[in-house]
């Protein structure tokens, strides 16, 4: 920028005083012309340079922080609730359903976030899916959170009317619940049997895109509502 060589010699400045005084008013505006050049150039510079500090690929990254602050919640298609010990059989169903009938996304109970309480994770895994699979094998009886889960999901479902019949009994193939020994409650409703010939065909009547669909729509609804009142 030569900035060095914008200031007057030391030297200049011992001029005789019998000398014009037009030589030294013209030294004169040379010089607060030369400080204010210096002065609009070393801003300009400073301007220039905390610009190319950050790097465009940063400022767009700044600028795409909040999105990912803002990730939507996914809703469900279904949980599947199972005893402690099948925790391994709830896994192979899930993944029979997601892989070969192609219902996705679900998860099993086992997989709910932990450090939060049973009865906030039971909440949020029957109103955050469509459906809630009861996996009815001899331990699910044997265990008592077992039997509260499928009093809840069933009172839930009544008491709603977008979760009527969202509640499913399936027996599995592994160490199935027998049906005389099936809660009178359970009875009632038309249970998955994996190892029946019409598998396939119980699953595609009742795991439809449309129901998932009205159900979404509904629990989006609500959150925005619980949202806007929690703001207000």
């Amino acid at each position: 920028m030569g900035i060095g060589k914008s200031k007057m010699d030391p030297c200049h400045l011992s001029v005789p005083w019998g000398k014009s005084q037009s030589v030294d008013t013209s030294q004169s505006h040379h010089m607060s012309d030369s400080k204010q050049s210096e002065e609009i150039s070393l801003h300009g510079d400073a301007v220039c340079s905390s610009t190319a500090e950050m790097p465009a690929g940063e400022q767009e990254e700044v600028e795409e922080r909040p999105e990912e602050d803002t990730e939507e919640e996914v809703f469900l298609k279904f949980v599947i609730l199972h005893a402690e010990e099948d925790t391994g059989e709830a896994l192979r169903v899930q993944s029979l359903l997601e892989n070969d009938f192609g219902i996705r996304p679900g998860i099993i109970f086992a997989e709910m976030p932990c450090g939060r309480q049973h009865l906030q994770n039971l909440d949020d895994a029957v109103n955050g899916s469509a459906w809630t699979i009861l996996l009815l094998t001899e331990n699910f009886l044997r265990d008592t959170w077992c039997k509260f889960q499928f009093y809840s999901s069933l009172m839930n479902s009544v008491n709603r009317q977008h979760k009527y019949n969202s509640v499913i009994p399936m027996r599995p193939l592994n160490n199935p619940l027998p049906r005389e020994r099936t809660p009178f409650a359970l009875r009632t409703i038309n249970a998955l049997e994996e190892e029946s010939r019409g598998f396939p065909t119980q699953v595609e009547r009742i795991f439809q895109e449309s129901v998932y669909r009205i159900q979404q729509a509904i629990w989006k609804e609500t959150r925005n509502t619980v949202q806007r009142q929690s703001v207000a």
